[in-house]
């Protein structure tokens, strides 16, 4: 009979619980990992509330911090014991979109079209993080092994907050010089924030309403905060821009209020990098669209995964370019994680993200 793990289960929309099921057995290019840390996304939070379909009994989570309890009989270069994370999205390394260089979109191709978001597996398409073992695909294109003198906390962001709101900044071409807006400071948008520093951008406008976000944002690199509670974001920008326009806005909540202001921010040849999930259709104004006719660039971007990204980004956090610890506000075991999905699924006591450990 196999042994058994706790695992945290989506049941149906608004019901995610915590139950048991076999530790995974392991294929040739499988790694099966010993969760040590892991935390939860607002993604599985539109999961939980069934505005993202996926399996009923399918484990949640994708931000895996683990050791290696034992490899595939094809697995080189790495060794049981190991400390290791892996991305949110888990490409393959030889499928069609691979092989074009988009790996996040790592799907197979079908005569009914291409399915988008394939490269995101964990608590998507296969079993997630938030259990106590998890059966990572493909390992040799996909585990990266942690530096020594790094703490589960410091790399937690790596597999997707991190990777996602680097990648917004990274998609919208954001150039030394560049004068950048980042739309709501929750842990993606702080990420984006700090990812615009990193890559030059000399003014940074983030927009926000939350006091504890606010100060982190400026800590991540923020030169502005506008508090779209108190004045219109998109007037405050185009004052503090001069009535210029800013070079990229980015979007980082996933509404079509977020989405239109950031539209409506950037200069004529400037970009909008998209990083929301959205769960309704979007509209594009006529006037703030230029009528199709300003130059814009409107640019979407599923977090980047595989082993080469995770390895660039611990070596941002090992060379202390970034410290996203602060974005660890609430702490527990994963026998709370129902509390712990009621915490964050409602944004409650300042939460920003969840560590969860066994």
């Amino acid at each position: 009979m196999a042994q058994k793990m706790k695992a945290a289960i989506f049941v149906e929309p608004n019901r995610i619980v915590l139950d048991e099921k076999p530790i995974p057995d392991v294929g040739p290019l499988d790694a099966l990992i010993r969760i040590t840390t892991t935390t939860i996304c607002g993604t599985d939070v539109h999961i939980l509330k069934g505005e993202y379909p996926v399996a009923r009994g399918l484990t949640i989570g994708h931000e895996p911090v683990g050791v290696i309890e034992k490899l595939g009989s094809a697995v080189q270069g790495y060794q049981e014991g190991q400390r290791v994370i892996a991305g949110a999205i888990t490409p393959s390394g030889h499928s069609a979109a691979c092989l074009c260089g988009c790996h996040s979109q790592d799907g197979a191709g079908t005569k009914h079209g291409f399915k988008p978001l394939g490269g995101w597996r964990f608590g998507n398409t296969i079993d997630g993080a938030q259990a106590e073992y998890l059966l990572v695909p493909d390992a040799m294109t996909n585990l990266s092994p942690i530096p020594d003198g790094l703490a589960d906390e410091q790399v937690l962001m790596c597999p997707d907050i991190m990777s996602t709101g680097f990648s917004g900044a990274e998609s919208g071409k954001v150039r030394i010089g560049d004068t950048v807006a980042v739309f709501a400071q929750g842990p993606i948008g702080l990420c984006a924030t700090a990812g615009a520093r990193l890559m030059g951008a000399t003014t940074i406008i983030a927009v926000e309403s939350v006091p504890a976000r606010m100060e982190i944002a400026r800590k991540m690199g923020a030169d502005h905060v506008v508090d779209f509670s108190k004045v219109d974001p998109v007037e405050a920008i185009l004052e503090l821009t001069d009535g210029r326009g800013v070079d990229v806005a980015i979007e980082a909540l996933g509404r079509q209020q977020t989405f239109e202001a950031a539209l409506r921010v950037i200069r004529p040849g400037g970009t909008l990098s998209s990083l929301g999930v959205y769960s309704t259709d979007l509209r594009i104004p006529l006037d703030a669209f230029g009528a199709g006719l300003a130059d814009q660039t409107i640019v979407t971007t599923l977090c980047p995964g595989g082993k080469e990204r995770m390895r660039r980004l611990m070596e941002v956090i090992a060379s202390h370019r970034l410290d996203t610890r602060p974005l660890v506000t609430h702490r527990f075991k994963l026998d709370q994680i129902e509390e712990a999905y009621d915490l964050f699924s409602h944004q409650r006591d300042g939460v920003l993200k969840v560590a969860i450990t066994p």
